[in-house]
Protein backbone atom coordinates (compact mmCIF):
# COMPACT_ATOMS: atom_id res chain seq x y z
CA UNK A 1 0.00 0.00 0.00
CA UNK A 2 3.13 2.35 0.33
CA UNK A 3 4.00 2.31 -3.02
CA UNK A 4 0.40 3.45 -4.21
CA UNK A 5 0.36 5.86 -1.88
CA UNK A 6 3.85 7.57 -3.17
CA UNK A 7 2.37 6.99 -6.70
CA UNK A 8 -0.76 8.85 -5.48
CA UNK A 9 1.52 12.03 -3.91
CA UNK A 10 3.23 11.87 -7.04
CA UNK A 11 0.36 12.17 -9.42
CA UNK A 12 -0.84 15.47 -6.80
CA UNK A 13 2.09 17.29 -7.54
CA UNK A 14 1.62 16.47 -10.74
CA UNK A 15 -1.43 17.32 -10.99
CA UNK A 16 -0.47 20.86 -9.26
CA UNK A 17 2.32 21.31 -11.85
CA UNK A 18 0.41 20.84 -14.94
CA UNK A 19 -2.82 23.24 -13.90
CA UNK A 20 0.06 25.75 -13.04
CA UNK A 21 0.89 25.41 -16.52
CA UNK A 22 -2.49 26.27 -17.27
CA UNK A 23 -3.85 22.90 -19.37
CA UNK A 24 -4.47 19.43 -18.27
CA UNK A 25 -6.40 16.65 -20.45
CA UNK A 26 -9.31 14.63 -18.82
CA UNK A 27 -9.22 10.83 -20.13
CA UNK A 28 -13.02 8.86 -19.50
CA UNK A 29 -11.74 5.57 -20.63
CA UNK A 30 -15.21 3.65 -21.23
CA UNK A 31 -16.28 0.12 -22.90
CA UNK A 32 -18.49 1.66 -25.36
CA UNK A 33 -16.54 5.26 -25.97
CA UNK A 34 -13.32 6.98 -24.78
CA UNK A 35 -13.71 10.67 -24.31
CA UNK A 36 -11.26 13.11 -24.08
CA UNK A 37 -11.62 17.04 -22.65
CA UNK A 38 -8.81 19.77 -22.18
CA UNK A 39 -9.33 21.93 -19.56
CA UNK A 40 -7.93 25.49 -19.66
CA UNK A 41 -7.17 27.05 -16.15
CA UNK A 42 -7.78 30.51 -15.97
CA UNK A 43 -5.59 31.44 -13.05
CA UNK A 44 -7.29 32.56 -9.52
CA UNK A 45 -10.94 32.75 -9.92
CA UNK A 46 -11.87 35.25 -12.44
CA UNK A 47 -15.42 35.05 -12.56
CA UNK A 48 -17.69 34.76 -15.38
CA UNK A 49 -21.48 34.70 -16.11
CA UNK A 50 -21.46 33.34 -19.42
CA UNK A 51 -23.92 30.60 -21.05
CA UNK A 52 -25.30 30.58 -17.67
CA UNK A 53 -22.54 29.41 -15.92
CA UNK A 54 -21.63 31.09 -12.52
CA UNK A 55 -18.98 30.27 -10.19
CA UNK A 56 -20.13 27.17 -8.56
CA UNK A 57 -18.58 24.04 -8.62
CA UNK A 58 -15.52 25.68 -9.74
CA UNK A 59 -16.30 26.65 -13.02
CA UNK A 60 -15.42 29.79 -12.46
CA UNK A 61 -11.67 28.40 -12.86
CA UNK A 62 -11.72 26.45 -15.65
CA UNK A 63 -13.04 26.13 -19.07
CA UNK A 64 -12.83 23.49 -21.93
CA UNK A 65 -10.88 24.06 -25.07
CA UNK A 66 -10.79 20.48 -26.57
CA UNK A 67 -12.71 17.89 -26.94
CA UNK A 68 -13.41 14.53 -28.55
CA UNK A 69 -14.67 11.08 -28.89
CA UNK A 70 -13.88 7.96 -30.49
CA UNK A 71 -15.05 4.61 -30.44
CA UNK A 72 -14.00 2.73 -27.58
CA UNK A 73 -11.54 -0.39 -28.27
CA UNK A 74 -9.96 -3.44 -26.16
CA UNK A 75 -12.21 -2.94 -23.27
CA UNK A 76 -14.18 -4.69 -21.24
CA UNK A 77 -16.38 -4.40 -18.61
CA UNK A 78 -14.53 -1.09 -17.71
CA UNK A 79 -11.05 -2.91 -17.92
CA UNK A 80 -8.30 -2.98 -20.59
CA UNK A 81 -8.41 -5.99 -21.92
CA UNK A 82 -6.45 -5.31 -25.57
CA UNK A 83 -3.16 -3.31 -24.76
CA UNK A 84 -2.35 -2.05 -28.14
CA UNK A 85 -5.94 -1.45 -29.31
CA UNK A 86 -6.87 0.79 -26.36
CA UNK A 87 -3.94 2.77 -26.71
CA UNK A 88 -4.54 3.28 -30.12
CA UNK A 89 -8.50 5.00 -29.10
CA UNK A 90 -6.73 6.99 -26.69
CA UNK A 91 -4.38 8.23 -29.10
CA UNK A 92 -6.92 9.11 -31.61
CA UNK A 93 -9.37 11.01 -28.98
CA UNK A 94 -6.28 12.76 -27.64
CA UNK A 95 -4.64 14.01 -30.67
CA UNK A 96 -8.26 15.17 -31.99
CA UNK A 97 -9.09 17.30 -28.82
CA UNK A 98 -5.40 18.36 -29.27
CA UNK A 99 -6.24 19.47 -32.66
CA UNK A 100 -9.23 21.20 -31.43
CA UNK A 101 -7.52 22.73 -28.62
CA UNK A 102 -4.48 24.30 -30.38
CA UNK A 103 -2.60 23.00 -27.70
CA UNK A 104 -0.07 19.99 -26.78
CA UNK A 105 -0.96 17.89 -23.43
CA UNK A 106 1.60 16.64 -21.32
CA UNK A 107 -0.82 15.44 -18.69
CA UNK A 108 -4.18 13.82 -18.01
CA UNK A 109 -6.61 12.85 -15.02
CA UNK A 110 -7.99 9.34 -16.33
CA UNK A 111 -11.33 7.47 -14.68
CA UNK A 112 -12.58 3.38 -15.57
CA UNK A 113 -15.08 1.39 -14.07
CA UNK A 114 -15.04 -1.81 -13.08
CA UNK A 115 -11.83 -3.36 -11.35
CA UNK A 116 -14.18 -4.99 -8.96
CA UNK A 117 -14.41 -2.00 -6.11
CA UNK A 118 -14.83 -2.57 -2.32
CA UNK A 119 -15.75 0.33 -0.02
CA UNK A 120 -14.78 0.44 3.58
CA UNK A 121 -15.25 2.44 6.34
CA UNK A 122 -12.95 3.12 8.64
CA UNK A 123 -12.53 5.18 12.28
CA UNK A 124 -10.06 6.82 14.08
CA UNK A 125 -9.13 8.80 16.78
CA UNK A 126 -6.42 10.96 18.67
CA UNK A 127 -5.64 13.04 22.00
CA UNK A 128 -4.67 16.60 20.37
CA UNK A 129 -1.29 17.78 21.87
CA UNK A 130 -2.21 21.52 22.21
CA UNK A 131 -5.73 21.76 22.32
CA UNK A 132 -6.09 23.56 18.51
CA UNK A 133 -6.29 21.09 15.59
CA UNK A 134 -3.36 21.54 12.85
CA UNK A 135 -2.56 20.27 9.60
CA UNK A 136 -0.24 17.37 11.53
CA UNK A 137 -3.17 16.21 13.72
CA UNK A 138 -5.46 15.22 10.82
CA UNK A 139 -2.75 13.55 9.43
CA UNK A 140 -1.90 11.64 12.92
CA UNK A 141 -5.74 10.88 12.82
CA UNK A 142 -5.92 9.54 9.53
CA UNK A 143 -3.06 7.53 10.36
CA UNK A 144 -4.60 5.55 13.55
CA UNK A 145 -7.64 4.95 11.28
CA UNK A 146 -7.67 0.82 11.36
CA UNK A 147 -6.88 0.01 7.37
CA UNK A 148 -8.13 -3.38 6.78
CA UNK A 149 -6.30 -6.03 5.37
CA UNK A 150 -7.85 -5.37 1.17
CA UNK A 151 -6.54 -8.38 0.51
CA UNK A 152 -3.57 -9.64 -2.09
CA UNK A 153 -3.52 -7.77 -5.74
CA UNK A 154 -5.62 -4.92 -4.86
CA UNK A 155 -4.95 -1.43 -4.14
CA UNK A 156 -6.43 1.58 -2.77
CA UNK A 157 -8.05 4.20 -5.09
CA UNK A 158 -9.92 6.59 -3.05
CA UNK A 159 -9.23 6.72 1.01
CA UNK A 160 -11.42 10.15 1.97
CA UNK A 161 -12.35 11.28 5.55
CA UNK A 162 -15.56 11.66 5.20
CA UNK A 163 -16.37 12.74 8.99
CA UNK A 164 -14.92 14.20 11.68
CA UNK A 165 -15.61 14.68 15.29
CA UNK A 166 -13.87 17.17 17.92
CA UNK A 167 -15.46 16.35 21.53
CA UNK A 168 -19.01 15.64 20.94
CA UNK A 169 -19.50 17.66 18.28
CA UNK A 170 -19.63 15.01 14.94
CA UNK A 171 -20.39 16.04 11.55
CA UNK A 172 -17.75 18.26 10.77
CA UNK A 173 -16.28 18.62 7.24
CA UNK A 174 -12.74 20.70 8.38
CA UNK A 175 -12.02 20.79 11.80
CA UNK A 176 -8.32 22.62 11.47
CA UNK A 177 -7.71 25.61 13.66
CA UNK A 178 -10.64 24.63 15.93
CA UNK A 179 -10.54 24.17 19.48
CA UNK A 180 -11.03 20.66 21.53
CA UNK A 181 -9.27 17.92 22.72
CA UNK A 182 -10.11 15.05 21.44
CA UNK A 183 -10.31 14.05 17.36
CA UNK A 184 -11.77 11.45 15.88
CA UNK A 185 -12.30 10.73 11.91
CA UNK A 186 -14.32 8.26 9.62
CA UNK A 187 -12.64 7.51 6.44
CA UNK A 188 -13.93 6.09 3.23
CA UNK A 189 -11.94 4.02 1.38
CA UNK A 190 -12.15 2.18 -2.19
CA UNK A 191 -9.89 -0.68 -3.18
CA UNK A 192 -9.65 -1.91 -6.71
CA UNK A 193 -7.56 -4.76 -8.53
CA UNK A 194 -4.34 -3.66 -8.77
CA UNK A 195 -4.05 -4.55 -12.66
CA UNK A 196 -6.61 -2.42 -13.65
CA UNK A 197 -4.66 0.24 -13.07
CA UNK A 198 -1.11 -0.72 -13.54
CA UNK A 199 -2.71 -1.46 -17.16
CA UNK A 200 -4.32 2.13 -17.25
CA UNK A 201 -1.42 3.34 -16.23
CA UNK A 202 0.87 1.64 -18.55
CA UNK A 203 -1.20 2.44 -21.40
CA UNK A 204 -1.43 5.72 -20.69
CA UNK A 205 2.54 6.12 -20.36
CA UNK A 206 2.57 4.31 -24.18
CA UNK A 207 0.43 7.40 -25.40
CA UNK A 208 3.34 9.33 -24.19
CA UNK A 209 1.01 11.03 -21.20
CA UNK A 210 1.98 11.08 -17.76
CA UNK A 211 -1.22 10.42 -15.07
CA UNK A 212 -1.87 13.23 -12.86
CA UNK A 213 -4.77 11.80 -11.11
CA UNK A 214 -7.38 8.94 -11.56
CA UNK A 215 -10.71 8.41 -10.51
CA UNK A 216 -13.54 6.29 -9.79
CA UNK A 217 -16.27 6.67 -12.98
CA UNK A 218 -19.22 5.80 -10.28
CA UNK A 219 -17.38 8.74 -7.84
CA UNK A 220 -16.93 11.31 -10.92
CA UNK A 221 -20.26 10.66 -12.60
CA UNK A 222 -22.11 11.09 -9.00
CA UNK A 223 -20.50 14.44 -9.03
CA UNK A 224 -21.63 15.85 -11.53
CA UNK A 225 -25.12 14.38 -11.64
CA UNK A 226 -25.96 14.44 -8.28
CA UNK A 227 -27.37 18.35 -7.41
CA UNK A 228 -25.81 20.09 -4.20
CA UNK A 229 -28.78 19.19 -1.56
CA UNK A 230 -28.50 15.28 -2.84
CA UNK A 231 -25.10 15.26 -2.06
CA UNK A 232 -25.98 16.50 1.28
CA UNK A 233 -28.98 15.17 2.31
CA UNK A 234 -28.05 11.51 0.67
CA UNK A 235 -28.16 9.95 -2.59
CA UNK A 236 -27.40 7.14 -4.90
CA UNK A 237 -26.46 7.85 -8.56
CA UNK A 238 -26.05 4.43 -11.14
CA UNK A 239 -24.39 4.92 -13.82
CA UNK A 240 -25.28 2.79 -16.79
CA UNK A 241 -21.93 2.82 -18.89
CA UNK A 242 -21.20 0.55 -21.62
CA UNK A 243 -19.92 -2.15 -20.53
CA UNK A 244 -20.14 -1.78 -16.70
CA UNK A 245 -23.14 -0.34 -14.30
CA UNK A 246 -21.23 2.43 -11.04
CA UNK A 247 -22.99 2.64 -8.06
CA UNK A 248 -21.91 4.89 -5.88
CA UNK A 249 -24.01 6.59 -2.74
CA UNK A 250 -22.94 10.44 -1.66
CA UNK A 251 -24.12 11.63 2.10
CA UNK A 252 -22.75 14.86 3.53
CA UNK A 253 -21.24 15.85 0.18
CA UNK A 254 -19.02 12.82 0.78
CA UNK A 255 -18.93 9.90 -1.20
CA UNK A 256 -19.39 6.60 1.68
CA UNK A 257 -19.92 3.86 -0.61
CA UNK A 258 -19.02 2.35 -4.50
CA UNK A 259 -19.33 -0.48 -6.55
CA UNK A 260 -20.22 -1.80 -9.89
CA UNK A 261 -22.31 -4.49 -11.87
CA UNK A 262 -20.73 -5.97 -14.62
CA UNK A 263 -23.59 -5.30 -17.05
CA UNK A 264 -24.11 -2.28 -18.88
CA UNK A 265 -25.76 -0.76 -22.10
CA UNK A 266 -23.68 -3.09 -24.53
CA UNK A 267 -25.53 -6.15 -23.05
CA UNK A 268 -28.64 -4.71 -24.26
CA UNK A 269 -27.23 -4.36 -27.95
CA UNK A 270 -25.67 -7.84 -27.78
CA UNK A 271 -29.02 -9.53 -26.96
CA UNK A 272 -30.45 -7.49 -29.62
CA UNK A 273 -27.85 -8.66 -32.18
CA UNK A 274 -27.82 -12.42 -31.22
CA UNK A 275 -31.94 -12.51 -30.66
CA UNK A 276 -32.54 -10.27 -34.14
CA UNK A 277 -28.87 -12.01 -35.79
CA UNK A 278 -27.56 -9.05 -37.06
CA UNK A 279 -24.09 -7.54 -36.41
CA UNK A 280 -24.05 -5.24 -32.92
CA UNK A 281 -23.12 -1.72 -35.15
CA UNK A 282 -27.08 -2.59 -36.86
CA UNK A 283 -28.34 -3.78 -33.16
CA UNK A 284 -27.15 -0.45 -31.66
CA UNK A 285 -28.63 1.88 -34.37
CA UNK A 286 -32.06 0.14 -33.79
CA UNK A 287 -31.39 0.06 -29.94
CA UNK A 288 -30.84 4.08 -30.35
CA UNK A 289 -33.27 4.78 -32.88
CA UNK A 290 -36.40 2.38 -31.71
CA UNK A 291 -35.79 0.83 -28.38
CA UNK A 292 -37.61 1.47 -25.09
CA UNK A 293 -39.18 -0.88 -22.50
CA UNK A 294 -43.37 -0.27 -22.15
CA UNK A 295 -44.95 -1.56 -25.08
CA UNK A 296 -48.44 0.17 -25.91
CA UNK A 297 -50.95 -0.67 -29.17
CA UNK A 298 -49.24 1.53 -31.32
CA UNK A 299 -46.20 -0.71 -31.14
CA UNK A 300 -47.34 -3.57 -32.15
CA UNK A 301 -48.03 -1.69 -35.67
CA UNK A 302 -44.76 -0.02 -35.43
CA UNK A 303 -42.66 -1.98 -38.15
CA UNK A 304 -38.54 -1.53 -37.80
CA UNK A 305 -36.38 -2.43 -41.02
CA UNK A 306 -33.74 -4.96 -40.17
CA UNK A 307 -31.56 -4.54 -42.83
CA UNK A 308 -28.65 -5.86 -44.18
CA UNK A 309 -26.35 -7.00 -46.83
CA UNK A 310 -26.30 -10.90 -46.33
CA UNK A 311 -27.24 -11.78 -50.16
CA UNK A 312 -30.49 -13.90 -48.78
CA UNK A 313 -33.03 -11.11 -49.98
CA UNK A 314 -35.42 -13.07 -47.39
CA UNK A 315 -33.29 -11.88 -44.92
CA UNK A 316 -32.40 -8.48 -45.70
CA UNK A 317 -35.56 -7.45 -46.22
CA UNK A 318 -36.77 -8.49 -42.40
CA UNK A 319 -39.12 -6.21 -40.38
CA UNK A 320 -39.87 -6.46 -36.99
CA UNK A 321 -42.12 -4.74 -34.51
CA UNK A 322 -41.43 -2.26 -32.27
CA UNK A 323 -42.81 -4.32 -29.35
CA UNK A 324 -40.89 -7.24 -29.97
CA UNK A 325 -37.77 -5.09 -29.60
CA UNK A 326 -38.98 -3.77 -26.57
CA UNK A 327 -39.49 -7.59 -25.08
CA UNK A 328 -35.48 -8.41 -26.32
CA UNK A 329 -34.81 -5.33 -23.84
CA UNK A 330 -36.67 -5.40 -21.42
CA UNK A 331 -35.62 -8.68 -19.62
CA UNK A 332 -31.65 -7.45 -19.64
CA UNK A 333 -32.27 -3.54 -18.57
CA UNK A 334 -34.55 -5.44 -15.41
CA UNK A 335 -31.63 -7.46 -14.76
CA UNK A 336 -29.25 -4.89 -14.13
CA UNK A 337 -31.90 -2.64 -11.93
CA UNK A 338 -32.14 -5.61 -9.74
CA UNK A 339 -28.25 -6.10 -9.98
CA UNK A 340 -27.73 -2.47 -8.82
CA UNK A 341 -30.60 -2.55 -6.02
CA UNK A 342 -28.68 -5.65 -4.43
CA UNK A 343 -25.98 -3.52 -3.98
CA UNK A 344 -27.83 -0.66 -2.00
CA UNK A 345 -29.30 -3.52 -0.52
CA UNK A 346 -25.97 -4.99 0.77
CA UNK A 347 -24.69 -1.17 1.54
CA UNK A 348 -27.24 -0.29 3.44
CA UNK A 349 -28.92 2.45 1.31
CA UNK A 350 -32.36 1.86 3.26
CA UNK A 351 -30.58 3.60 6.46
CA UNK A 352 -30.16 7.05 4.56
CA UNK A 353 -32.60 9.85 5.71
CA UNK A 354 -33.17 10.33 1.93
CA UNK A 355 -33.79 7.69 -0.55
CA UNK A 356 -33.45 9.65 -4.46
CA UNK A 357 -31.82 7.65 -6.59
CA UNK A 358 -30.10 8.87 -9.97
CA UNK A 359 -29.67 7.29 -12.90
CA UNK A 360 -27.29 8.87 -15.41
CA UNK A 361 -24.25 7.46 -18.29
CA UNK A 362 -25.13 6.65 -22.05
CA UNK A 363 -27.42 3.29 -21.37
CA UNK A 364 -29.95 5.81 -19.12
CA UNK A 365 -31.33 7.72 -22.29
CA UNK A 366 -33.51 4.45 -23.19
CA UNK A 367 -37.35 5.97 -23.24
CA UNK A 368 -38.96 4.79 -20.48
CA UNK A 369 -36.41 3.33 -18.47
CA UNK A 370 -37.18 6.20 -15.27
CA UNK A 371 -40.52 4.33 -15.38
CA UNK A 372 -39.00 0.82 -14.75
CA UNK A 373 -36.35 2.13 -12.13
CA UNK A 374 -39.25 2.91 -9.72
CA UNK A 375 -40.79 0.00 -10.14
CA UNK A 376 -37.38 -1.94 -9.66
CA UNK A 377 -35.66 0.75 -7.43
CA UNK A 378 -38.46 2.53 -5.33
CA UNK A 379 -40.35 5.86 -5.74
CA UNK A 380 -37.42 8.75 -5.27
CA UNK A 381 -35.98 8.11 -8.92
CA UNK A 382 -34.99 11.00 -11.47
CA UNK A 383 -32.82 11.18 -14.95
CA UNK A 384 -29.48 13.23 -14.13
CA UNK A 385 -27.87 15.20 -16.76
CA UNK A 386 -23.99 16.00 -15.97
CA UNK A 387 -23.87 19.71 -14.92
CA UNK A 388 -23.68 22.61 -17.53
CA UNK A 389 -19.34 23.25 -17.76
CA UNK A 390 -18.23 26.05 -19.28
CA UNK A 391 -17.07 25.49 -23.27
CA UNK A 392 -18.37 22.10 -23.32
CA UNK A 393 -19.94 21.50 -26.92
CA UNK A 394 -23.47 20.55 -27.05
CA UNK A 395 -22.76 17.29 -28.29
CA UNK A 396 -20.96 16.53 -24.76
CA UNK A 397 -23.64 17.78 -22.63
CA UNK A 398 -25.61 14.20 -22.39
CA UNK A 399 -25.92 11.86 -19.45
CA UNK A 400 -23.36 9.96 -21.29
CA UNK A 401 -20.55 12.65 -20.49
CA UNK A 402 -21.33 12.65 -16.72
CA UNK A 403 -18.46 10.82 -15.79
CA UNK A 404 -16.11 13.20 -18.19
CA UNK A 405 -17.52 16.46 -16.65
CA UNK A 406 -17.00 15.22 -12.91
CA UNK A 407 -13.90 14.24 -13.84
CA UNK A 408 -12.98 18.13 -15.34
CA UNK A 409 -15.12 18.75 -11.53
CA UNK A 410 -12.35 16.25 -10.31
CA UNK A 411 -9.55 18.08 -11.42
CA UNK A 412 -10.59 21.37 -10.84
CA UNK A 413 -11.21 20.73 -6.67
CA UNK A 414 -10.08 17.13 -5.74
CA UNK A 415 -11.26 16.51 -2.20
CA UNK A 416 -8.72 15.88 0.55
CA UNK A 417 -7.42 12.30 0.46
CA UNK A 418 -5.13 10.78 2.58
CA UNK A 419 -2.13 10.99 0.70
CA UNK A 420 -2.55 15.03 1.02
CA UNK A 421 -1.58 14.87 4.54
CA UNK A 422 1.95 13.88 5.86
CA UNK A 423 0.90 11.21 7.55
CA UNK A 424 3.69 9.22 9.35
CA UNK A 425 5.65 6.76 7.23
CA UNK A 426 5.18 3.80 10.04
CA UNK A 427 1.31 3.95 9.61
CA UNK A 428 0.33 1.45 7.09
CA UNK A 429 -1.04 -1.71 8.68
CA UNK A 430 -3.32 -4.47 8.01
CA UNK A 431 -5.56 -4.70 10.89
CA UNK A 432 -9.18 -5.35 11.74
CA UNK A 433 -11.95 -4.76 8.46
CA UNK A 434 -14.71 -2.62 9.48
CA UNK A 435 -17.37 -2.56 6.35
CA UNK A 436 -18.63 1.07 5.27
CA UNK A 437 -21.92 2.03 7.13
CA UNK A 438 -21.12 0.46 10.33
CA UNK A 439 -20.40 3.95 11.78
CA UNK A 440 -23.04 5.17 9.56
CA UNK A 441 -25.97 5.00 12.23
CA UNK A 442 -23.63 6.09 14.81
CA UNK A 443 -22.38 9.30 13.41
CA UNK A 444 -25.74 11.01 11.61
Amino acid sequence: MTDLYQTQRVMRNMRRAAMQRGVIAILDVGTSKIACLILKFDGEARLREVEGVGPMAGQSKFRIIGAATTRSRGVRFGEISVMNETERAIRTAVQAAQKMANVRVDHVIACFSGAEPRSYGLAGEIDLEDNVVTEHDIARVLASCDVPDIGPGREVLHAQPVNFALDHRSGLADPRGQIGNRLACDMHLLSVEDSAIQNLLYCIQRCDLELAGIASSAYVSAISSLVEDEQELGAACIDLGGGATGVSIFMKKHMIYADSVRMGGDHVTADISKGLYIPAADAEKIKTRHGGLFATGMDDREMIELGGESGDWEKDRRRISRTELIGIMRPRVEEILEEARTVLDAAGFDHLPSQQIVLTGGGSQIPGLDMLANRILGQRVRLGRPLRVQGLPQAATGPAFASAVGLCLFAAHPQDEWWDFEVPAERYPARSLRRAFRWFKDNW
